[in-house]
């Protein structure tokens, strides 16, 4: 919920590789005052089954720039053994295959605006945008 002295954060994830959410995927939340103040972690989440993170920390107020780091590394490890699993010639363990093991996400804010940031993801690409 957004205010006007504040401005609020959510996200979700689609893995494009299967066209399904990404579920328990990692998410931390940091924020800073302006472009030369350092970053504030601000706590984080993991997204649901259904790829949405609903329970990002509040922003402070007087955040300029907010950055949502993604641990995708564990998520494609996971679905790598999991369809390992369900092949029987594949081997038991493999390499989670992603390309990128984190993805960081940094963006400009305003007080009283909502910003909703999409991530969709496979394993050797990533695309983000400015949701509703």
């Amino acid at each position: 919920m957004s205010t006007s002295t504040t401005a609020s954060v959510s996200t979700h994830i689609l893995d494009t590789s299967v066209g399904r959410p990404a579920g328990g995927v990692a998410v931390q939340l940091s924020a800073r005052s302006g472009r030369t103040a350092d970053w504030q972690a601000l706590g984080g989440s993991a997204t649901d089954a259904d790829g949405r993170c609903k329970d990002l920390p509040a922003l402070p107020e007087g955040t300029t720039h907010v950055r949502l780091d993604f641990a995708v590394e564990p998520y494609f490890e996971k679905s790598a053994n999991q369809q390992a699993d369900a092949q029987q010639d594949a081997p038991a363990s493999r390499d989670s295959g992603a390309f990128f093991p984190e993805v960081a996400i940094t963006f400009a804010v305003e007080a009283g605006e909502h910003y909703h940031v999409p991530l969709l993801l496979n394993p050797f690409g990533y695309s983000v945008y400015r949701g509703s």
